[in-house]
């Protein structure tokens, strides 16, 4: 049978793997929340799947069988449950809100979800490669083969993983992106099953499915093979967080670093498996981590010694941003030139190790076992660098840590068997350099990202950390203002533009709400909403749920005369969960329930602006609640704007508009919705501000001391915007649209226009005003303008 078929058919099966990968991701987040702690029980199982797939598969089905109808009924299998996936979880859903508690908690619920959804396929996924080693024989041919297919089963992933994340997942649904994955499984199945009656397959000799014993140095071929995994993933943890920083962390940048990352495995198996026939394997494998100690300290000073410097600016190469076809095809180079040394090295070590381990009758059981230690040496890496690399060593020390992991993969294939002092010399010298080579991570990266115009802006930091879900900074501007970045961005300030948005977000349904005694805040930014909102007499609680447990440290030391010291506040709870996952888990509801998340075109933020979500806010208000929520005009589109608007206004069809800008240029907006609209009184909020000074006070340090100063920043109502708005995108968590699209127009600045095309169909709300007749006439005068 030709090569070049099976290579075919592995190509196939892996780009349906990518594509099931990157889908039960986000499904299964939806369900367990998307935390930290369950990205590390969704990593855990994924990879444990595919490790225990691999190591079982020779244990459990006979040499005898045809490997190429063993991977027939693989692919068959993981196709029917690939397909059945999106329509099971609703009711694991069910199950699991009735068991899981909020917060931290219910860690074993959540990986009872993960077991029963991606243990079963990420099993069959795992045993597909030791399947059809079978067919190779136990020789270092067989092996390099064997390295051949892996490369195509690779490069099929990359295929897949790009396929998925700019058409299927952007233009479809995942209902959608399963059935392609599952067709193309199928397909895959029955062109194994056309291959196996062209093919006689003769087993080497009767083996059976019980142990054999290993060749006398497979356990150092093991160990390095698990070394080399752990290094891959734990590298593409810390890379991934530096490059989305740069790049701006939207699925597009996710997709662009996991499909080039997957190219340098796939050229890199490629170059193994060619070397693994002419050479040494195990001499060759010692060489390839070698040099990935070297690559590993490039990649680390590339992504922050050289790419900043490439950044699109209005006058370096401004005719990137002309398409974001083109940016995204920049932005892959510039991840190649950093990535693709190392990542080579890691795809050549496979096969290699694969070459070397060969032995014994049954190729299958080696290929098992390297696949299955690369595979656990991935989910250490995973969730070690994740967890504790990151948050408690920063990015500096993991990636020398990184260098010291690979040149102990080194150390232990060059001196194998050897008693001369050379090879550990080279070793240890290689070493000491690429660890002198990995700098420090700029604090201007962590705040600003891609705004490389802005690096030069900040007098100093206050604050400097790399959390576990995102990487946080405080500084003071030359200007003296005082900021506080997330995800590579400002989110939050001093300055009158940010506090007059963050105290609208808490003040507005405050004042609106008769009685508001319970109060859920969804991020804490720099905690300026939450201190806004506790000042109000009537408050009694205030939950306030973070997903970064170091963004509250930031806030209570950096910005507490601005927020009142609410954290310090002993009716505060802080819930550090995904807001969704605490709302979906926790019985209690609400009086005002304000949100204030990051950017939609932020990969996994367009969440928090969708149907389901809005919907589970509505659940948990109180009858009267009043719920806002932030709405950007800036980096962003027409487009995106009217989905968010539109979404929010399907749950609460009485939505309001409310602007922030002083300027009323247009920078965000405040949407307000409430479960039972009644007529907003000029009169009664008067009476509240003079009933509490502190509230008064903290409204006129933003310009908005009386009730006629902040109705006056009504800016519309979904009502009006009806005919602008019928075109408008509903974001569905099925189909979170909105986040490939604000995606797209990242790089955008239509501000001023959606503004003006929003204001252009303000009228004014007689039935909604109850105000003095000198206030409606100054409105209608100012809106008919």
């Amino acid at each position: 049978m030709a090569r070049l078929s099976l290579l075919i058919l592995f190509f196939i099966s892996g780009s349906a793997a990518l594509i099931y990968e990157l889908v039960w991701f986000y499904l299964v987040e939806l369900v367990v929340g998307a935390s930290s702690l369950s990205m590390a029980v969704l990593l855990s199982i994924f990879m444990g799947g595919m490790a225990l797939g691999s190591a079982l598969l020779p244990r459990l089905v006979s040499a005898s069988y045809h490997p190429l109808r063993v991977v027939a009924v693989l692919e068959g299998s993981i196709g029917v449950v690939g397909l059945a996936i999106p329509f099971a979880l609703p009711y694991v859903h069910q199950a699991y809100v009735a068991a899981a508690g909020a917060g931290y908690s219910g860690v074993g619920a959540r990986a009872a979800v993960c077991v029963l959804v991606l243990l079963p396929p990420t099993m069959l996924m795992g045993a597909t490669l030791p399947a059809i080693s079978r067919w190779t024989r136990a020789t270092a041919d067989g092996a390099s083969t064997v390295g051949l297919i892996y490369m195509a089963n690779i490069a099929g992933g990359a295929f897949g993983a790009a396929l998925a994340g700019f058409y299927l997942l952007r233009v479809f649904d995942t209902f959608v992106a399963s059935g392609v994955a599952a067709a193309i499984n199928m397909a895959g199945a029955l062109f194994a099953l056309w291959l196996a009656g062209r093919a006689v397959y003769t087993p080497a000799i009767a083996v059976s499915t019980g142990g054999s014993s290993d060749p006398p140095v497979a356990a150092t071929i093991y160990a390095v093979a698990a070394l080399s995994g752990l290094t891959a993933l734990g590298a593409q943890v810390v890379w991934t967080r530096q490059l989305s920083l740069l790049f701006g962390a939207s699925v597009y940048t996710f997709s662009v670093i996991l499909s080039v990352f997957l190219v340098g495995l796939g050229l890199g198996s490629l170059a193994g498996s060619t070397v693994a026939r002419r050479v040494e394997p195990g001499r060759s494998l010692g060489v390839a981590q070698l040099l990935l100690v070297l690559s590993i300290g490039w990649a680390a000073w590339a992504i922050v010694g050289l790419l900043p410097g490439w950044q699109p600016t209005a006058t370096f190469l401004p005719w990137v941003y002309a398409s974001p076809a083109l940016a995204f095809a920049f932005d892959a180079l510039r991840c190649a030139v950093a990535l693709l040394p190392a990542t080579t090295c890691w795809g050549a070590s496979f096969p290699l190790a694969l070459a070397a381990a060969t032995g014994g009758a049954d190729a299958g059981r080696p290929v098992a076992r390297v696949n299955a230690v690369n595979t656990v040496g991935a989910l250490l890496g995973a969730l070690g660098f994740t967890l504790l690399g990151i948050p408690y060593l920063g990015s500096h020390y993991a990636q020398q840590l990184l260098v010291a992991i690979a040149a102990v993969g080194a150390g232990l294939m060059l001196l194998r068997g050897t008693k001369v002092l050379a090879p550990a010399i080279l070793v240890a010298v290689t070493a000491v350099a690429s660890m002198a080579i990995v700098p420090q991570v700029p604090g201007r990266l962590i705040a600003y990202g891609r705004s490389v115009n802005s690096w030069d802006s900040i007098k100093r930091f206050l604050y400097l950390t790399e959390g576990a879900t995102a990487s946080i900074a405080v500084t003071e501007h030359v200007g003296g203002a005082r900021q506080f970045h997330i995800a590579g961005k400002v989110e939050a300030s001093d300055l009158d533009v940010d506090m007059r948005l963050e105290r609208m977000l808490g003040h507005v349904p405050a004042l609106l709400h008769p009685n508001p005694r319970s109060v859920l805040i969804v991020g804490v930014g720099a905690g300026v909403t939450a201190g806004a909102l506790a000042i109000h007499p009537e408050v009694e609680r205030i939950v306030i749920c973070e997903i970064e447990p170091a963004v509250p440290a930031s806030a209570r030391i950096h910005f507490g005369n601005q927020n009142h010291h609410v954290l310090d506040d002993p009716r505060v709870q802080l819930v550090f969960d995904d807001a969704r996952h605490f709302l979906q888990t926790t019985n209690e509801t609400f009086d005002i329930i304000t949100s204030d998340p990051i950017h939609p075109w932020v990969r996994g933020a367009a969440t928090l602006y969708s149907l389901e979500y809005l919907e589970l806010v509505r659940a948990h208000l109180n009858p009267g609640g009043v719920v806002t929520q932030w709405i950007p005009l800036y980096e962003t589109d027409v487009r995106s704007v009217k989905s968010e608007i539109a979404t929010f206004a399907q749950v609460f069809p009485d939505t309001t508009l409310w602007n922030p800008d002083l300027l009323e240029e247009g920078y965000d907006l405040v949407a307000l919705g409430r479960v039972d609209p009644r007529p907003i009184d000029e009169a009664a909020i008067d009476r509240r501000l003079t009933a509490s000074g502190t509230v008064r006070e903290s409204l006129e340090g933003v310009v908005l001391p009386t009730a006629s100063a902040i109705l006056s920043t009504y800016a519309g109502r979904s009502r009006d915007l009806a005919p602008w708005l019928a075109d408008a995108e509903i974001n569905r968590e099925r189909h979170l649209r909105l986040q490939y699209f604000a995606g797209l127009a990242a790089n955008t600045d239509h501000r001023y226009g959606i503004f003006q095309e929003l204001v252009a169909l303000r009228r004014y709300p007689a039935d909604l005003f109850v105000v003095s007749a000198e206030l409606e006439a100054q409105l209608r005068r100012w809106y008919a303008r």
